[in-house]
């Protein structure tokens, strides 16, 4: 940092401590033993098998095992670092969000999890966020080097989370209900907690065992749509028309159960109610917000400074709530995720404006591929950046956003949550009660 020290949290640590307590009412409401405890399926006469993919995937399953009381199997795949211990259902670790070797295998251990089920069978498919990259399954004619290949072009082109869906369940053997069809005769229940906007369960980790209307004609509109440049190999396997995924119609599914156990819209609801219980007014936006987070960053930041000089269009003291799945777009290659980034945008556009705090975090604890959930801005931040030699709109061209936040010590670190119902936005405008 040049030999410039690092300046002195200047944002009030009561504001701050009130809007992590709303980030934790919000977790606490997507806990995955909570979650479960409301949705357990009948137990069958056969066999229980429960498979599961996602950042939050093991303890999903280490719940469940608390939960149901009778004989199971069974194979979950996670992130590296999120495995949580399990009595009989074996958890595996493999990379997120850029798929490896290690989510080959877990794809494959998935498959064998469920192949040769009869009718009496029970299969319980634990599914959350960031499942897409955890299982990898090319089709004949591409390799794990094409779908990661796919998965870094997806990524950095700035479309929403429903396009590159949409894209991978055609480019895979394990997406878009080809897992539950894998299963058939036995039943599949999916337990599905949402982090994708309008909580559609075969838009969560591209749904592995919940099949989608979507056609080709459809991706290759939304491709076009979004001028997203795909590999040529990829372009070349849409075009041979193989390896289709199977319609929701499909007979395989027709005994098949999906039920959403959290989502953020719940999760927003929980943190308005303490907000309400401390004395403050909460509104919720939405929690289905999608586009480029350092826009969406502009548009929270006019609300906010809206509220602070004209008490419109809600009254202070009040928090503002949002969520939903930004994307970003890279520019430049600095670090930090769409949290940081909106959250980035947000302090430069109420530079200086008393009266608004914020914190945008991500619920599973990670917010792109540092070790922080978000961060926190208030009145000060971009000044404070700027005192350290950062320019902040240098920073948000450049994608660096985490470098900004981690300059003025104000990253907002949690670890991993076990959950994961997407981006948590909190903005503050007004004072505390005394």
């Amino acid at each position: 940092m040049g030999g410039k020290g690092r300046k002195r949290n200047v944002i009030d640590p009561r504001k701050k401590e009130f809007l992590s307590q709303l980030f934790h009412a919000a977790v606490e409401r997507a806990d995955p033993k909570r979650a479960l405890s409301e949705a357990l399926p009948e137990k069958p006469a056969g066999k229980t098998v429960v498979i599961g993919a996602g950042k939050g995937a093991a303890q999903l399953a280490a719940a469940f095992e608390d939960l149901w009381d009778a004989p199971l199997s069974g194979t979950v795949v996670t992130r590296y670092g999120y495995a949580s211990p399990c009595k009989t259902i074996k958890v595996l670790e493999a990379s997120h969000p850029v798929p490896d070797e290690a989510g080959l295998a877990a794809a494959k251990a998935l498959f064998e999890a469920v192949s040769g089920l009869t009718e009496d069978d029970l299969v319980v498919a634990l599914i959350c966020g960031g499942g897409s990259a955890l299982l990898p399954a090319p089709p004949d004619g591409l390799t794990l080097a094409d779908e990661q290949e796919l998965n870094q072009v997806l990524l950095a082109s700035g479309a929403p989370i429903g396009v590159m869906n949409a894209i991978r369940k055609h480019a895979s053997l394990i997406k878009g209900g080809r897992l539950a069809a894998a299963a058939w005769p036995a039943r599949v229940v999916s337990l599905v907690v949402s982090d994708v906007p309008g909580d559609d369960p075969c838009q969560v980790a591209s749904g592995p065992t919940v099949p989608d209307a979507l056609t080709m004609p459809d991706v290759r509109s939304m491709i076009a749509a979004h001028n997203i440049a795909l590999p040529e190999k990829i372009l070349q396997h849409f075009d041979s028309g193989r390896d289709l995924p199977p319609r929701p119609e499909d007979p395989v599914f027709a005994r098949n159960e999906v039920r959403v156990i959290a989502s953020a819209g719940l999760s927003l609801e929980a943190a308005a109610q303490m907000a309400r219980n401390a004395g403050i007014s909460a509104a919720i936006l939405s929690d289905a917000i999608e586009g480029e987070a350092r826009d969406v960053g502009l548009v929270h930041a006019a609300i906010a400074r809206e509220v602070a000089g004209r008490d419109r269009p809600f009254s202070k003291p009040v928090v503002i709530l949002s969520g939903g799945e930004t994307t970003v777009t890279l520019r430049g290659k600095g670090k930090g995720g769409r949290n940081t980034e909106f959250l980035l945008s947000f302090a430069a556009a109420i530079d200086g404006i008393d009266g608004i705090t914020a914190l945008s975090a991500d619920t599973d604890g990670i917010d792109g591929s540092q070790d922080n959930a978000g961060a926190f801005a208030g009145a000060a931040s971009a000044a404070q950046m700027r005192a350290q030699g950062i320019d902040p709109l240098v920073c948000l061209a450049s994608n660096d956003a985490w470098s900004a936040f981690n300059a003025i010590s104000e990253l907002f670190v949690t670890g991993p949550t076990g959950t994961n119902v997407n981006d948590f936005r909190a903005v503050f405008v007004g004072d505390l009660p005394a």
